[in-house]
């Protein structure tokens, strides 16, 4: 599976065990989230085993959401053993995220 679908009991020892993670925010009743989606599943496919691709539903999981300071989604949020780097808000084209992958890999 290439994109990891995260709750927050796992959040953690997810992220920190991969040196590199992508995670979406979204929710399902979000119209910019499910445009996001698919992109979201390319990346996790073109990354596969080299970077965790994760979602996390803020309905879900609103702690995590909390933590991490989301306040419009989507967000994704981007991750190096286990701390936040780097960040994009809103629906963008899918070199915005690889870009950002490649350059930290």
């Amino acid at each position: 599976m290439a994109v990891k679908h995260l709750k927050t009991e796992e959040f953690t020892a997810a992220v920190e065990a991969a040196p590199l993670a992508m995670v979406d925010f979204w929710a399902s009743w979000c119209g910019p989230c499910k445009m996001l989606s698919p992109v979201i599943e390319t990346i996790g496919q073109q990354f596969d085993g080299k970077v965790l691709v994760g979602k996390v539903n803020v309905d879900e999981e609103p702690a995590l959401a909390a933590q991490f300071g989301v306040m419009s989604i989507p967000t994704v949020v981007f991750l190096k053993n286990g701390r936040e780097f780097d960040r994009k808000v809103g629906v963008m084209p899918p070199d915005a995220f690889t870009s950002v992958l490649e350059k930290n890999l």
